[in-house]
This record gives C-alpha cells, sequence and structure tokens, in this order.
C-alpha cells in the first residue's frame, strides 16, 4: 500500500522559504507535494507523470493574469524545483478548447509563446489537459495499479466497481489537444468527480488545495491495490525495498548479458554505419521478478506491449524474451534471437511507415528491454542512466502485467497506436537531452581504486561519462570511493593475490553492467629493502601483486573482451622503477619491470582482436605508495625540503595523481596507439624511455 508522506510542518517550511507573495507560498506547496509524489517511483517513472497550479500574477502592468505552472520537459518529480514548473498564460490556452482540431506543432508554439519566462523549459504535453480542468491542484500519476487496472478489457466495469461515481473513464487517445478536449468533456459532463482513469495510461487527480489532491492520489492508488490484491490471492505490489539490482545467477549472467551486450552493441553500429556503439545494461531480479520469469506465456507476453504508452520510448513495444533454451544454447541462439528481433521490428515499421505515409524514419532497432531465464529483468541503453530508467520501467510493467493477467487479461494500446507514440515527435524530445559524454555507455575497471591514484583515474573517467566498477582490498574505504563517484558505480572488494579473483571480480562486472570496455590496472604496492637481504617470501609476495595480478587481470579482461565479440583495452599503472631503478626498490622494481614487459607482449598478442595495450610510468606522486612520512623521509635524508623533493624533476613542478589519470584518459582516446607507456614524472632524463 502507498503511504501518504504528507507532513503539516514539511509543507509550512516549504511555503515560509517562499517568501511572502501568496502565488509563490502556492507554487511552494506544488513543488512540496510533487516531490512527495516523485518520492515512490511506484507512483511515476521517469517523466511519467505530471503536476500543476493555477495562481494569479501580476503583469508588468500590475494586472492580474491567470497562469498555470506545469512540470516542464526534462524535470522528474522526485527533484522539481519551482523552475521546472514553467508558468503559461491561462487566456490563450483557454480559448484554444473552441477548435476543431490543433497541431502538436502549433499546440507547442502556442504554450512556449505564452510562457511568463521564455527560458523556462517546454511545458508538458498534457499541459492543455491541466488548463481545462477547472480545479486550483492537479496530479497525473502512473501508479502501477491504476495501469493493471486501466489496461484491462473491461476497465471501465472494473473501475466503476471500485469507486462507483467517484472516477470518470476517459478513452484512449494520444496525449495533446484530442485527449484535453475528450478529458474536459467528461469532466464537464460529471463535475463532482474526484479524478480521472485514462485507459490505458495513468490516473488524474485534483482539489482546491494541494493536500486534497495528493491525498486523493495516495487514498485511490491504495483503493486500487486492495482490489487486486483481494482477486489475486492477497498479494500485493512490491515496492523498491524488495528489488534488486543483480542477477538471479551471476554465472548465467556473465555468460549471457557479454554476448548479448556484443550483439545489441553490433546492431547499433550498423544502423549508424559505424564499428560497435556503446551499450551498458542494468539487471533487477527479486521475489517478483523471479515469479514473473516462471511463466510459461512470456514469449506471447512479450509482444503484447507496455502498460502506459509513453514507456515505448524506453523499452519499445516488445520485450527481448531469452528462455531457458535460448540461454543454454549459448551465443549462436542469442544472437539469433537477437537479430529476429531486429528483423520484426524492421518489418513493423515499415508496415507501420506505409501507413502514415512513410515520412518516419527508423530508430535503432535493437531490444531496449530483455527478460532472461536465470538473470532477471534487463534495461538496455546507450548509457547508464537510459538502461536503469528502462530497468525501472521494465519492474513496474511485468507487475503490470501479471495483476492483470491473474484478475483478466493485459491488454494495452494497439501496435499502430504503439508505434505512433514511439515516433511521436513530442514523445521523442523527452530522451532528446544533453549530447552524450565521450565515455558514455562504456564500463572501466580500475583496481586499487580506493587509493589517491586509482580513485583520481576513476574520478576522471566517470567525469565524462564512463560506468566504474572500483577494486580494493579495503572494503570501506571501496564503498566510499563508489559513493563519491555517484552514479552507478559499483563497489568490489577484492584481494588480487587471492586465487580466482580476477575471475570473480570480471564475473561482478558482466553480471552487473554486461561487460567492460576499459581495464585499469593499477593496484600495486611498494616495499623497500635489499633484495640481498630481503626474505624471498617478501619479493615473491611483491611479485604476486605487481605482477602476477596483472597478468591474471588481462588474462580475464580477454576472454570478457572476447564474450562481447568486440576489441577493448587494457591500461596499466606501470612505474618509473621499471625502467630506473632505485636503491633499496628491488622488490618493486623488477615486478614493475616484468609488467613493463607484460604491456607490449600483450599488445603483441591481442592487436588483432582489436585489443589495445598501454602504459603509464609515473612517479613521486603522493598516495599510498608514496606516504607522507615517506616523502619527509627521503626529503630529509637529501637535505631538501619537502616541496623540493616533490618538485624534484626538469619542469620543478609537482606531479599530482590527477595528472596521472589524464595520461590513462589521453591513451583510453588514443584510437591507433597500443604497446605504448606515457612517462607522467614532471621529467626524468634517467627514466625517459629509449
Amino acid at each position: 500500500m502507498r503511504q501518504n508522506k504528507w507532513n503539516v510542518e514539511e509543507a509550512e517550511s516549504w511555503m515560509e522559504k517562499a517568501g511572502g507573495d501568496p502565488a509563490d507560498r502556492e507554487l511552494a506547496l506544488r513543488v512540496y507535494s510533487s516531490r512527495l509524489i516523485g518520492s515512490d517511483p511506484d507512483l511515476v517513472q521517469h517523466g511519467g507523470g505530471n503536476t500543476s497550479v493555477k495562481l494569479t500574477r501580476s503583469n508588468l502592468f500590475g494586472e492580474p493574469i491567470r497562469v498555470l505552472h506545469v512540470k516542464g520537459s526534462g524535470w522528474d518529480l522526485d527533484s522539481l524545483l519551482a523552475p521546472g514548473l514553467p508558468g503559461v498564460r491561462m487566456e490563450p490556452l483557454m480559448a484554444l478548447r473552441q477548435l476543431d482540431r490543433l497541431s502538436d506543432e502549433d499546440m507547442v508554439n502556442i504554450q512556449r509563446a505564452n510562457l511568463i519566462d521564455s527560458g523556462a523549459p517546454n511545458p508538458s504535453v498534457e499541459t492543455l489537459l491541466h488548463a481545462y480542468l477547472p480545479h486550483t491542484y492537479v496530479d497525473h500519476t502512473h501508479a502501477s495499479a491504476f495501469l493493471a487496472i486501466a489496461n484491462l478489457p473491461n476497465a471501465e466495469e472494473v473501475i466503476a466497481e471500485i469507486f462507483g461515481d467517484r472516477l470518470a473513464v476517459v478513452p484512449f487517445i494520444m496525449p495533446g489537444f484530442d485527449l484535453a478536449r475528450k478529458a474536459a468533456e467528461i469532466y464537464d459532463a460529471n463535475p463532482d468527480v474526484e479524478g480521472l482513469v485514462l485507459l490505458q495510461h495513468g490516473h488524474f487527480t485534483f482539489g482546491p488545495t494541494a493536500r486534497e489532491s495528493y491525498d486523493r492520489v495516495i487514498s485511490h492508488t491504495n483503493e486500487v491495490e486492495a482490489y487486486l490484491a483481494e482477486r489475486a490471492g492477497g498479494r500485493g505490489f512490491a515496492t523498491s525495498v524488495h528489488r534488486l539490482r543483480a542477477p538471479i545467477d551471476a554465472d548465467i549472467a556473465a555468460d549471457v548479458l557479454p554476448v548479448l551486450r556484443g550483439a545489441v552493441a553490433r546492431v547499433r553500429g550498423d544502423h549508424h554505419g559505424t564499428g560497435p556503439m556503446p551499450v551498458i545494461m542494468d539487471v533487477r531480479s527479486g521475489p517478483v521478478v523471479e515469479e514473473f520469469l516462471a511463466r510459461t506465456d512470456l514469449d506471447e507476453l512479450a509482444t503484447r506491449g507496455v502498460g502506459s504508452p509513453d514507456h515505448v520510448i524506453r523499452a519499445k513495444g516488445e520485450m527481448l524474451n531469452l528462455d531457458r533454451a535460448d540461454v543454454e544454447g549459448g551465443a549462436t541462439a542469442i544472437e539469433a534471437k537477437v537479430d529476429a528481433f531486429v528483423a520484426r521490428y524492421r518489418d513493423r515499421f515499415e508496415a507501420q511507415n506505409k501507413r502514415l505515409g512513410g515520412v518516419k524514419v527508423m530508430l535503432e532497432p535493437h531490444p531496449c528491454a530483455a527478460w532472461i531465464y536465470g538473470v532477471g529483468v534487463v534495461g538496455i541503453g546507450k548509457d547508464a542512466n537510459i538502461a536503469s530508467a528502462t530497468a525501472d520501467i521494465l519492474e513496474q510493467n511485468i507487475e503490470v502485467m501479471t495483476f492483470g493477467e491473474a484478475i483478466g487479461e493485459f491488454r494495452p494500446v494497439s501496435s499502430e497506436e504503439l508505434f505512433e507514440m514511439e515516433y511521436w515527435s513530442l514523445e521523442q524530445a523527452k530522451l532528446a537531452g544533453a549530447k552524450s559524454k565521450e565515455f558514455a555507455g562504456r564500463v572501466v575497471l580500475v583496481t586499487g581504486g580506493a587509493g589517491a591514484i586509482g580513485f583520481a583515474i576513476a574520478r576522471a573517467f566517470a567525469g565524462l561519462g564512463a560506468t566504474l566498477a572500483v577494486v580494493d582490498r579495503d572494503g570501506e574505504a571501496c564503498r566510499k570511493a563508489a559513493a563519491r563517484l555517484g552514479g552507478h558505480a559499483l563497489a568490489i572488494e577484492a584481494d588480487l593475490t587471492a586465487a580466482g579473483a580476477a575471475d570473480e571480480i570480471l564475473q561482478k562486472v558482466a553480471a552487473r553492467f554486461g561487460g567492460l570496455d576499459i581495464l585499469v590496472s593499477n593496484a600495486g604496492a611498494a616495499i623497500a629493502g635489499s633484495i640481498l637481504e630481503m626474505e624471498e617470501a617478501a619479493i615473491r609476495s611483491s611479485f604476486e601483486l605487481n605482477f602476477f595480478s596483472h597478468l591474471s587481470l588481462a588474462r580475464a579482461a580477454s576472454r570478457l573482451f572476447a564474450a562481447q565479440g568486440r576489441g577493448g583495452q587494457m591500461l596499466f599503472n606501470v612505474s618509473k622503477q621499471a625502467v630506473n631503478p632505485g636503491k633499496g626498490f628491488g622488490a618493486y622494481g623488477l615486478p614493475k619491470a616484468a609488467t613493463f614487459f607484460l604491456v607490449r607482449q600483450l599488445a603483441l598478442e591481442l592487436g588483432d582482436r582489436g585489443i589495445r595495450v598501454n602504459g603509464v610510468n609515473a612517479d613521486r606522486i603522493r598516495s599510498g605508495l608514496l606516504t607522507d612520512d615517506f616523502i619527509e623521509s627521503r626529503a630529509k635524508a637529501r637535505g631538501i625540503s619537502v616541496d623540493t623533493y616533490m618538485a624534484g624533476n626538469l619542469l620543478k613542478a609537482e606531479v599530482e595523481a590527477s595528472h596521472v589519470a589524464d595520461a590513462f584518459v589521453a591513451l583510453a582516446r588514443s584510437e591507433r596507439t597500443t604497446a605504448h607507456v606515457i612517462t607522467v614524472d614532471g621529467g626524468n632524463i634517467e627514466a625517459a624511455l629509449r
């Protein structure tokens, strides 16, 4: 059941912060209640809802005018602020109702022409519907429970059974002018209703106050959930607490997802006339997902469509269903299933586009949503945010389908209507956000990711849009590093010298994101002392971390790259010690010299697979290897200050971890460079490569 989160003190606080203007205070309440709605992902998913408030403001001449503040494009309700509720002059909007027809282009132009702030985002495509309902506050949601009943063949009967005459029903019409007029007509004929149900679309509530409209959102949704639970054996709707961002079986996921990732990357590349393009995945599981994947009618359900038409822009109208036979059939079966999906999509496009006069241009035809035996439901996208949003929608849709089938039949809009929604310019505009960052959709694994250099590397790639997996033996520090990176970063606690550690790490990365693009093998530790006097065990231990762990990771990564059917990159943090040994650092320099050679040997062996292998030789960086105490002792031994010691290079400038990170990024960008090692030491002739 949905929780009513209204808090009088919080509401008052929002109003107080807005100042003394009555309109601004009402707008603040609108922001507050919108965020309450957005805080429950089962009510709205990724822009799939909107809210509004009607206010009186003064124009430049001091004359009162009615203004509709409605959620703008690019804003989500859970993080909404006042700028995300652009104000539109009401009078011109109301005048449009007398028209028989209004094109989408004209509707958008009129709405933008009447913005109070010309720089505000585009108002919602459902702005006119909000305007034509007379209430001060209007809330539109896509609660899972409402989608379950709104997609029933007998939806009107069920709604009447639950609510009597408290809710009116609006037939499915594409959002925009026609829907706004129809909804207004139905409301005018039923002025005492508490809300509207838009068949195969969603739920509207309204009221004179923010609280009344919000209370209705919650109470109406709970009434539907109770009705469904009673008829589905007491089963309730899951919440985000029950959902897991992990596969059902990590072994299966690590085998299947890289193959699927490679196939989708190939389809993307073929569509654009390039090589394989970035693809990333987001995997979900949990009891609800496992129960759903055990159904015997998944092939048929996969072609039914989605619970709300605006979901089609992320999930398309068909899911890729990989059953047990597909999974056990390996790469051949998985790739064949993807190719069959693409062929069906192209056939549908040709047929539907012909019906509409051939004016549409086909979007990428690859699957965006998958149901996979032994893995879970999987969102697929060109970057982590898109994949995550699709996975969220998938979780909602399987519940909608499950409840719909339990009490009747899940019957969404027709394939023709889904096509029109998918290719609707105003719907596509929702996805036309900022240009993707350089490394968006690419997965980067950084070992030693909680250390100074490792974290700097991870942060540099994350800042360019990459999705990070950070590995460190210090679990707490590793988790903190991932949290600081934000986004979808994965923390993996591991001892790289343990048997099988490399394979386990790569398995976790593949099971979480679908694969890997760049391995940054950075972890290492210095051990000081004469190799003539040091215990042999200590020297062997240094080789385990400073050489063999790099080799093990390279082997595991090469297998993962092969499973994806594409190239990749391996980047190694070597050391100045590899070419310019320091007294007392033999146990560190020897394995680093071997790693230096490893870079070139791997480049030689992997070049024909499209795998680039490069490295960085850095020196004198403040890090776990070069602690403050160590730096001070070395400076003191030379009779110089710490600053002078750290700037002891040709440039007379200290080299920082961020400079090393920049070198790794530069190598990652260098598409025609392999077997190369960059020196980052401020200039040290003795360590210069010849």
